[in-house]
């Protein structure tokens, strides 16, 4: 039995959730998602509170999507209220970040700069080196910063590259330090 698909999920004043056929639509101040339900997995919308079951809790596959579809729903509906944000952190000599609209230009050590155009729901903002890019939908989010960050990640000599705020880099002794200590 999933200890997560158990729990009910409570559904804030500002927030509506709408149930169709198998979509739900959850609607907040920051924007509007919708998840598709598959089937063997049944939702009941009470007062203030989301439940979700399995049609057959005997199944593995419906049990696995018990507890996943009840923390989608609930990223969801944390994603319409507070929305989600990462940020990242470039690191090197002569690297730099502009923002113009949907899309972000960066000098990350190529000949030229790189343009990566963000998809629509997702906002980016720039603070000195640190890029900090915002929305509603929780993956949608991680996988904007995750392939901002796979443009140059962080080598481990000395540091340089794209890496998430608060990351710790191993750093590698380099082959000068190595010969010394020989």
């Amino acid at each position: 039995m999933s200890r997560i698909g158990k729990k009910p999920i409570t559904i804030p004043n500002e927030v509506k959730v709408d149930l169709k056929e198998d979509t739900l639509k959850v609607v907040g101040p920051k924007g509007e998602l919708l998840l598709n339900i598959p089937k063997g997995v049944e939702i009941k919308i009470e007062e203030k509170e989301l439940r979700v079951n399995v049609t057959e809790p005997s199944e593995k596959y419906y049990r696995a999507l018990w507890g996943t579809i009840s923390r989608l729903i609930s990223n969801m509906i944390e994603g319409v209220t507070k929305g989600y944000s990462k940020s990242l952190e470039f690191v090197g000599t002569g690297f730099k970040i502009g923002v113009s609209g949907d899309e972000v230009t960066m000098e990350i050590g190529y000949s030229h700069p790189i343009k990566y155009k963000l998809p629509k729901g997702i906002s980016a903002t720039v603070s000195k080196n640190i890029l900090t890019i915002s929305g509603v939908d929780k993956a949608l989010v991680g996988d904007v910063a995750a392939s901002i960050r796979r443009l140059r990640k962080p080598e481990p000599y000395k540091g340089k590259g794209i890496k998430y705020v608060g990351e710790v880099i191993r750093r590698k002794v380099g082959k000068a330090a190595k010969a010394t200590a020989a």
